[in-house]
Parts: C-alpha cells; sequence; structure tokens
C-alpha cells in the first residue's frame, strides 16, 4: 500500500497491463503518459515501452478513437487518452462503430479498449467553449459501451485494469477535479467491477446518490448531516452503464428517501436515470435531484462554483426532502 493520486493509480494499472501484454498500445495527443507521487518511482509509460508502443499522435481524436478501435479488433488492447475540448470529437466512433461491431459480429470481435476521457471542464476557470459538462450522460446513453467514472484512486486503479481486460469497450471517464486527490491504494494489481455501485455510508432516513467528481460533496455533506444526527446511506454510482440497479433500488426500498447529485447538467443528467430505476421499483418513495444548471458554465470561478452543487445545497436539499 502507498498513497497515490488518481492518475498515478491509472498508469499503474496501465504499466502492469502492457508488461504483461507486449501488444497492448497507449495513444496519446498533448499529454504524455507520466504520473508521481511522493515516495513512489515516477512511471513514463512512453520512456519504459517506447514510441511503437506509446504514441503521440497530432491533434486528431477521431484518429485516435478509430486507432484504438482497430486495434481491438485486430487482437491487441488499447488505451486512448482524449483530452478536454476532444472528448466529444470521437463521440461518432464511439456511437457508431464501438458500440455496435461486437452486436453486429455475433460476439466475435472482441474489443478490449479503453476510451479514457478527461472531464477538465468540470472545474473552475474553464469558459463554456472549454467545458466538458455532458460527457457522462452523452457516453452512457451508447449501447454497447460501458461507462464508468471511479472517484476514487483506489476505483481508478482497479477499473481501469477491469476495462482494459474487458472485451467490451470502456468510455472510463476522468473528473480531472480529482486530480490532487491521494488515498492509500494498493501496490498490487487488482480489478474493481463494471457493474457495481460503491455504498459509502450506511443509514436508514435518506439515500444520496452521487458520481465521479461531485462525490467528495456528497460525503462532506453526508457526514455534516450524520453529526446533525440524520442517518444517510450514500451510494457512489461508478457505472452508469451498467448502472447498479439492484444496489439502488435495495438503498431506497430501506429509506423511502432520493437525493440525487449531479455536476452534469439538470436535464437527463445521471441521477434522473437514477431516479428513474427506483420509481419503477419502489412505491412510496420520494425524490429530489440536484444538478448543474441547464446553462453554459461561467468562466468566472466565483459563478461557477455557485451554479455547482456543493454540500451546502446537498444538505438544504437532504434536509427538505426528510422533513
Amino acid at each position: 500500500m502507498a498513497r497515490k493520486s488518481w492518475m498515478y493509480a491509472v498508469l499503474e494499472a496501465v504499466q502492469y497491463e502492457m508488461r504483461q501484454d507486449k501488444n497492448m498500445i497507449w495513444i496519446y495527443e498533448l499529454t504524455p503518459p507520466v504520473a508521481s507521487t511522493p515516495g513512489m518511482p515516477v512511471i513514463n509509460l512512453e520512456k519504459e515501452f517506447g514510441r511503437k508502443r506509446v504514441v503521440n499522435t497530432g491533434i486528431d481524436e477521431n484518429w485516435m478513437a478509430s486507432c484504438v478501435l482497430g486495434a481491438g479488433l485486430a487482437g491487441s488492447k488499447a488505451v486512448t487518452y482524449i483530452p478536454y475540448q476532444g472528448n466529444c470529437m470521437c463521440f461518432q466512433v464511439i456511437q457508431n462503430h464501438a458500440g455496435k461491431l461486437r452486436s453486429m459480429t455475433g460476439g466475435m470481435a472482441s474489443m478490449p479498449i479503453v476510451f479514457l476521457l478527461e472531464m477538465t471542464g468540470q472545474t473552475p476557470g474553464f469558459a463554456g467553449q472549454h467545458s466538458d459538462y455532458e460527457i457522462d450522460t452523452y457516453y452512457a446513453h451508447i449501447p454497447g459501451v460501458k461507462t464508468v467514472v471511479p472517484s476514487t484512486p483506489t476505483d481508478a486503479k482497479g477499473m481501469m485494469a477491469s476495462a482494459i481486460r474487458d472485451p467490451n469497450p470502456v468510455c472510463y471517464l476522468y473528473p480531472a477535479g480529482l486530480r490532487e486527490l491521494m488515498e492509500e491504494v494498493p501496490n498490487e494489481q487488482y480489478t474493481t467491477p463494471l457493474d457495481k455501485a460503491a455504498v459509502r455510508t450506511i443509514g436508514s432516513d435518506i439515500t444520496i446518490v452521487g458520481s465521479g467528481g461531485g462525490m467528495p460533496e456528497v460525503l462532506k455533506a453526508a457526514d455534516l448531516l450524520q453529526k446533525q444526527g440524520m442517518k444517510v446511506e450514500t451510494i457512489d454510482l461508478r457505472c452508469l452503464k451498467p448502472m447498479d440497479t439492484e444496489t439502488l433500488v435495495k438503498s431506497v426500498q430501506k429509506t423511502k428517501r432520493l437525493l440525487t447529485v449531479d455536476q452534469s447538467y439538470y436535464t437527463l443528467c445521471p441521477g434522473a436515470e437514477v431516479i428513474a430505476r427506483c420509481a419503477e421499483n419502489v412505491d412510496g418513495a420520494r425524490f429530489k435531484r440536484i444538478a448543474f444548471p441547464d446553462a453554459p458554465p461561467p468562466a468566472a470561478p466565483e459563478m461557477f462554483l455557485w451554479m455547482r452543487p456543493n454540500a451546502d445545497h446537498i444538505i438544504a436539499a437532504a434536509k427538505k426532502l426528510v422533513g
């Protein structure tokens, strides 16, 4: 075990898989696959595996997505790192090809490929044209593609290992607001399921569901509410598709109150799907969602932070829901 950042944990998982499979490749533009953390060796995939396996391309996200898709079809595991602003440029390739080819080939086409999509625009200081606010919903909507969004370094490592080994293409969302988050992460390789939510706290008064970069504020709010006497159950979705309906429904059957928290836009945010699934399966429950307003994120950090759900917003909504 050692303290590691989110991206260090991800690259540690990738490094292990690349050492096991000499045909595995990493495709990137602009941002080299390098990470460091105190007390641990620097990870530099390009230096270790060479430029034939770790390729710095031109600025063409559509080509990058197509490249790893072709590599997967040819039998190679592959990861591509799509930076912010570019993470919708590859949507057509993922939606129209990656999401359909396994079905079109009757499952014969194995595609152990990962689209690592950066969500930098969910942090303050980026004007609307640089935001990446809705990509969680965009990619979770595509049949045939798994979509995950880890919120901790531990999950980031385990889910990357699982994503690389999965025969289905995986959209792996990177909430860049968690860049500095650090925690104790195992040094050995391990896997984390791509279809299970994580129950972070146990309670019986209300279920609060979040994901990705919103989880730190969810857990902060839950801690404050617990200290005020409210028994809060918090669930980290982790997997947007397939969504762990069983865990969600089981919790709401117990609490009868569900609050969803999203950093993405209010309309069709992941929380809307959570509420729909629970409403279909739980009678007599009450529901509420809070999310970023349906407006382009402003450049001014003060305005941005006012619009984004935080612990104060979550606490107020939870108290209103519980009554």
